[in-house]
C-alpha cells in the first residue's frame, strides 16, 4: 500500500499544462475573473462525456458565443433568443433545447442565491462524510426550477436529455461530471484546479470515475467493481483517503490523464515500460507484479 500510495504521490506532482491543454477544465483557465470560472466549471463539465476531441469542440462553439463574461452572459440570457443562437447545436444526444435549459437554469440559480455555490451550499452539510447528500438535493432543487421558458411547458419534457446533466448519487449513477465540476471548483487552486469555493472541504468530495479512471483503478487495487457506479467511485475514493485523507481527490486529474493524454489502454505492452506506475501495475503486461487487493 505504502508503495501505491509513493507512486500516486509521485504521478499527481507530475501533472502539467500539457495534459490541461486536453481537458475540458482548460475552459475555465481561459477567464481571471472567479465569477466567469464558476460559470465556466459548471458549462464545461456538463458536456464532458464522449470522446475529448469532441468534447473540445462542442465547448469551443460555446464559449465562443459566450464571449469575454461567461458570468454575465448568463445574467442576460434569454431563452427565446438563445434557441435562436443555438439552433442545429448537438453534442452527442444533448441538443440546443438541453443547452438552453442548462444556461436559464445557472440564471435562476444566480438570481435566487447570487452564485452557484451559495445555491450549492443551500443543500450542503459540513457534517456529512462525503458529498453523496448534498448533490442529491443540488440535483432535485436544479431540476425543480422553472423551465417552461425553454420547453414551453411547465415540466421537463421526456424527449429532453436535459436532466442528464444532473444525475443523483441515490440513482446509482457515478456523476462523474458533476463530481468533476466539484473537483475543480472545491480543491486548492494548484496550477490546474480552481479553489473557488471556500464553503466546502476537500475532504468530502467523491472521485469523478470515467472510463480510464475506473480501469486504471482497477489495475492498482483501488476497487474491486466492474461497473463504473456510485459505489465504485465511493470505493476508489475510500482507498485513496489512505494516501490522503485531507484531499482524496488530487490523484483524479493525473489518474484519468494516464489515459486521455498518455495513451495507456491496458493493451499495449511497449506502452507499460514507460508508464510512471508500471511498477504498481497489475495491468503490467511485460513484467506484472504480485497480485494487488483492494484496499478498503
Amino acid at each position: 500500500m505504502f508503495k501505491i500510495g509513493a507512486v500516486l504521490d509521485e504521478l499527481c506532482a507530475s501533472k502539467s499544462a500539457q495534459h490541461l491543454s486536453h481537458d475540458p477544465l482548460l475552459f475555465c483557465h481561459r477567464y481571471p475573473d472567479p465569477a466567469d470560472r464558476e460559470i465556466a466549471a459548471v458549462i464545461a463539465s456538463s458536456f464532458a462525456y464522449g470522446s475529448v476531441a469532441v468534447i473540445l469542440r462542442t465547448l469551443e462553439v460555446i464559449f465562443a458565443e459566450l464571449g469575454r463574461s461567461p458570468r454575465r452572459y448568463v445574467e442576460r440570457f434569454i431563452p427565446e433568443a438563445g434557441l435562436r443562437t443555438f439552433s442545429g447545436f448537438k453534442h452527442r444526444f444533448n441538443d440546443s433545447r438541453d443547452l438552453c435549459a442548462l444556461l436559464w437554469g445557472m440564471r435562476q440559480m444566480l438570481e435566487q442565491a447570487g452564485s452557484i455555490q451559495s445555491f450549492f451550499l443551500r443543500g450542503y452539510n459540513a457534517g456529512d462524510r462525503d458529498v453523496s447528500s448534498s448533490l442529491d438535493r443540488y440535483t432535485a432543487t436544479v431540476l425543480a426550477l422553472d423551465y417552461s421558458a425553454v420547453f414551453g411547458i411547465p415540466d421537463i419534457p421526456p424527449t429532453s436529455y436535459f436532466p442528464f446533466f444532473f444525475p443523483a448519487p441515490a440513482s446509482g449513477s457515478a456523476c462523474k461530471r458533476l463530481c468533476m465540476m466539484l473537483r475543480w471548483l472545491v480543491r486548492p487552486a494548484d496550477g490546474i484546479d480552481l479553489g473557488l469555493w471556500q464553503g466546502l472541504s476537500p475532504a468530502q468530495l467523491i472521485i469523478p470515475v470515467d472510463t480510464h479512471v475506473s480501469r486504471i483503478s482497477r489495475y492498482l487495487g483501488l476497487s474491486s467493481r466492474k461497473a463504473a457506479d456510485w459505489r465504485m467511485a465511493l470505493e476508489i475514493t475510500a482507498s485513496l483517503r489512505r494516501f490522503d485523507s485531507a484531499d482524496p481527490v488530487k490523484y483524479d486529474f493525473s489518474l484519468a490523464h494516464l489515459g486521455i493524454s498518455d495513451g495507456c489502454d491496458g493493451k499495449d505492452p511497449g506502452r507499460c515500460t514507460s508508464c510512471p506506475i508500471v511498477e504498481v501495475c497489475a495491468q503490467n503486461l511485460t513484467n506484472p507484479p504480485e497480485c494487488l487487493t483492494v484496499m478498503i
